[in-house]
């Protein structure tokens, strides 16, 4: 049994403990039972781990391979590079570079990752590093693995039964791209097929949709419609959705309607997003982005993601979702004070509910001891200071550690000087 004192903890204004047990919180509160170890925090805040419901892990660190460079920094010309360096991508090359990537996020306390692994190769190499992957650090991250099409279920031949197969063999979502098919009619098939294989295999769904600058592309309309009659829609995702950030306001406001009514997630990569999208706009140029602010206000579920770390579709990226948030708030401008004090949700508890995994999450008595702890006093103080993770927790055992943070020599402003 551990105690862990002197908390602020996130959501909850007044209690300042947790107790844990076989790596379950058992209570929350004041002057709770004393256990054998007791952790003092010192004041800090404790927040649910972070999540990253939008990655392509099989994509990390190949930015800088030969032919990858994207030169119009567009997602059309991201997909052709990468058509051509996945042919030489190897097993071992996809586990290493996945492994690093997870490494990396872990590291920052990432500990729920959901992953977009291109199904479009025949032999399936990254999906089966992933798969084995997954089993492997399950006791570190929870990963989902969702089978994506990268270059469309019928843009490549056979991609839909690609992602059939990729279902079969274990991945968790379906995923699609019907903004990249050939035809509209072709991108409507692809949802369809996509919410079919859903429901045969009893999966989760996760579609890049609308990912262009195009307003007539409203493939997340369609979407929507279909887990609506379907009664699916709280099991579903819209990853980018673009295209909704530069509708009218008369058709954005009524799918709003209909999107409270189905229950579907927003996923947003507001870097990634800002870096590609409006690239043949002149000025003023957009930002890219869905309409965070509007969804958020509506209640309908939205969160942020990191998307890309050092691929032909972005160069940066570190899976620090901090940085994330911090950026996705600007461009979103969802900066007024009770949005400040609210805004790790957009990282943490909406991302958790986009990956359904809400039974084990959260700071509450019965849920796996789960958490972070931020080198700051407040919600407000992290979201300002994008602060760094003292510590991750993950069933009650410490992930990693940080040393409390201190100078070598202090600051003095004051100190005379000769």
């Amino acid at each position: 049994m551990k105690k862990f004192i002197n908390a602020r903890l996130y959501r909850h204004d007044n209690a300042t403990e947790i107790l844990v047990e076989n790596g379950v919180i058992t209570q929350i509160g004041n002057h709770l039972p004393s256990a054998p170890e007791e952790i003092d925090l010192k004041g800090r805040l404790v927040v649910p781990p972070y999540v990253d419901p939008h990655l392509h892990l099989d994509y990390v660190y190949t930015g800088r391979n030969e032919g990858a460079a994207n030169a119009t920094g567009t997602l059309f010309e991201g997909i052709e590079r990468w058509h051509h360096i996945k042919k030489g991508q190897t097993l071992e090359d996809a586990r290493e570079r996945a492994l690093r990537g997870i490494r990396e996020e872990v590291a920052k306390g990432v500990q729920f990752i959901r992953t977009h692994i291109d199904v479009d190769d025949p032999k399936l190499t990254g999906l089966k590093a992933m798969l084995e992957l997954r089993e492997q650090l399950k006791d570190n991250v929870t990963i989902q693995i969702v089978a994506f099409p990268q270059e469309g279920m019928y843009a490549y031949k056979g991609g839909d039964e690609m992602v059939e197969e990729a279902l079969k063999m274990g991945a968790d979502c379906v995923g699609g791209i019907p903004h990249f098919e050939w035809a509209r009619e072709f991108g409507e098939k692809s949802v369809h097929r996509t919410v079919e294989l859903a429901i045969k295999y009893n999966k989760l769904i996760d579609v890049h949709c609308d990912e262009t600058d195009d307003t007539h592309s409203r493939f997340v309309e369609l979407l929507n419609a279909l887990v609506m009659v379907e009664g699916i829609g709280a099991r579903t995702a819209a990853s980018h959705t673009c295209s909704f950030g530069s509708a009218d306001n008369a058709y954005a406001f009524r799918m709003m309607g209909l999107f409270q009514k189905s229950g579907l997630n927003f996923i947003c990569p507001p870097t990634e997003n800002a870096y590609l999208q409006g690239r043949q706009d002149s000025y003023p140029k957009r930002r890219g982005i869905t309409r965070v602010k509007e969804l958020w206000d509506a209640g309908i579920n939205v969160c942020f993601a990191q998307d890309s770390i050092n691929d032909p579709w972005y160069p940066l990226g570190n899976g620090n979702m901090m940085n994330i948030l911090d950026n996705g708030i600007h461009l979103a401008q969802t900066m007024s004070y009770p949005e400040i004090e609210k805004a790790l949700d957009l990282i943490t508890y909406n991302g958790a509910k986009t990956l359904q995994v809400e039974d084990q999450y959260g700071l509450e008595a019965g849920k796996p001891a789960n958490f972070l702890v931020l080198d700051a006093t407040s919600a407000f103080e992290a979201v300002r200071q994008r602060a760094d993770v003292l510590a991750s927790i993950r069933n009650g055992e410490y992930l990693f550690k940080k040393p409390e943070p201190s100078f070598e020599v202090e600051l003095d402003l004051f100190r005379k000087t000769k």
